[in-house]
């Protein structure tokens, strides 16, 4: 498994176009960006080098990010729109998965309407995606960080991708918000098994770097070892102070992906 740290969240101490180098330089494998659209993609093409980027995310409500908007009908457009800079993104950055966002629906849309609305921005977004080589996912967020998002738990996550019935679309696996929501993470990892695209990780409570709260990560990494997952592991904490001051963890996360004790 590759170990990668999103840059969006980690070494904001520099500005992005440098992250590159210090997630590097810390001994990350690759990275991945929430938002990139703020800076051209041929400048984080050049800063990348040979450090993969694994991993962006649709864009939202603005370039700067935001909840997303894949579920809300009257954005169809601007979704739509959105995609086209992600194709682009994605191509020239040389990504291999995009996340798409379902967001908050809008008060007053039937949920009817926006299961069908994120249903259909999924699958365009997989059909633009597969195009270039891109897997396509969406991810599960805690009612407790982002009140409303459409799809806040593994339940509805694992329902909403049965009935998509795509195998080109995975499940974003996030460490954190999955065990703000679900009473068994271990359990969580395994009723998600294959349909998990890539996974993330804080600790839990304060979605800080492992060893600040009292989320089992060796548990967990192991039970995604054994459902079959050999993706990236995404750092996508908030570092509690200096990004570099606090990545004692990775000798001990290297070892449990590779199944060896810590």
């Amino acid at each position: 498994m590759q170990l990668i740290a999103n840059i969006s969240m980690m070494f904001t101490e520099v500005p992005l176009v440098e992250r590159f180098e210090a997630a590097s330089r810390a001994g990350f494998d690759g990275v991945e960006i929430q938002f990139p659209y703020e800076v051209e993609a041929e400048v984080l093409r050049r800063a990348a080098g040979d450090l993969p980027v694994i991993l962006i995310n649709a864009p939202a409500s603005d370039a700067r990010g935001g909840n997303g908007r894949a579920s809300d009908a009257a954005e169809r457009g601007a979704f739509a729109a959105g995609l086209e800079d992600a194709v682009r993104y994605a191509d020239i950055l040389r990504v291999q998965k995009l996340n798409v966002l379902a967001g908050v629906p809008p008060l007053g849309q039937a949920d009817s309407v926006t299961a069908r609305v994120f249903s259909d921005n999924v699958g365009r977004a997989a059909d633009l995606m597969d195009e270039i080589g891109v897997a396509t996912v969406v991810e599960a967020i805690n009612p407790f960080d982002m009140p409303g998002f459409w799809l806040d738990s593994l339940d509805k996550a694992l329902r909403f991708l049965a009935g998509q019935g795509d195998d080109r679309v995975g499940f974003q696996f996030d460490l954190y918000h999955m065990a703000r929501t679900e009473p068994d993470l271990v359990e969580a990892i395994r009723l998600a098994g294959s349909r998990i695209g890539h996974v993330q990780f804080a600790d839990n409570p304060g979605r800080h770097e492992p060893g600040t709260g009292t989320l089992d990560l060796a548990a967990a990494v192991k039970a995604v070892r054994e459902v079959g997952y050999a993706g990236a592991l995404a750092a996508e904490y908030r570092p509690a102070g200096r990004t570099e001051d606090g990545l004692g963890w990775i000798r001990a996360m290297r070892a449990w992906a590779a199944g060896r004790k810590a």
